[in-house]
């Protein structure tokens, strides 16, 4: 089984990767780019039997700091 976890961070929280992408594509010619946040993406190959909590647990122990960042878990 796989889940996979979207880490962003949350509104309101200074990006500074992703003004600095938005910056090179504005510098490539890319002018239609207003805004650009950055995340990462978390792929699990889980064992049979992990349930959601446990991920949803994962996530709030170590894949997300949860104070300023938000998550989404998906499983299938």
């Amino acid at each position: 089984m796989k889940a996979t976890v979207t880490v962003m961070l949350k509104q309101g929280v200074l990006d500074p990767q992703g003004e600095a992408v938005k910056s090179a594509l504005r510098t490539l010619g890319f002018a239609g780019v207003e805004g650009v946040r950055q995340g990462k993406v978390i792929e699990l190959d889980l064992a049979a039997g992990t349930t959601e909590a446990e991920v949803t647990a994962m996530c709030e122990k170590l894949l997300a700091n949860t104070v300023i960042e938000s998550y989404r878990v998906e499983i299938g």
